[in-house]
C-alpha cells in the first residue's frame, strides 16, 4: 500500500530590510551553494513538492480602510523571505526537513512549517 503523502509549506524568515543585517556577496555566494545542496537533498528524497520562490524586499500591506503600509509586513525586523512546499507523511517529517535549512545559521531567521489543506 502506498503511503498517503501530505504538502507542507516551509516560511522562511529573516530581516531582508536591513541595510547592515544583508550578506555580503562572498556570505551570499556560501549561503546559496548551502541552499542548493540542502534543495538537491529534499528533491533526490522525492519529497520536493515546489521549489517555491525568493521574495523581494519590497512589498506593500494593505490595512482596512484602503490604509497603506509602504514596506512588506515584518515582526521584529523579519518578514518573509520565500518559500518551497514539501511532500511528507506527516508534520514531524516536516519538521525534520525543516531543521536542517541552512537559512537557520543566521541570526533572526526562522523556518515556519506548515499543513496545505485544501479547506
Amino acid at each position: 500500500m502506498e503511503k498517503m503523502l501530505k504538502e507542507f509549506i516551509l516560511i522562511f524568515r529573516m530581516d531582508i530590510t536591513t541595510k547592515e543585517a544583508q550578506p555580503t556577496p562572498a556570505q551570499m555566494e556560501v549561503y546559496m551553494k548551502q541552499w542548493e545542496e540542502w534543495i538537491n537533498d529534499i528533491a533526490l528524497q522525492n519529497k520536493l513538492a515546489d521549489g517555491g520562490n525568493h521574495l523581494t524586499s519590497e512589498g506593500r500591506v494593505i490595512k482596512p480602510n484602503n490604509v497603506i503600509k509602504e514596506e512588506p509586513y515584518t515582526v521584529s525586523r523579519e518578514t518573509i523571505a520565500g518559500y518551497i512546499l514539501i511532500k511528507v507523511e506527516n508534520l514531524d517529517e516536516a519538521l525534520d526537513l525543516a531543521k536542517a535549512c541552512p537559512i537557520l545559521q543566521g541570526e533572526g531567521t526562522s523556518v515556519e512549517v506548515r499543513e496545505v489543506s485544501a479547506m
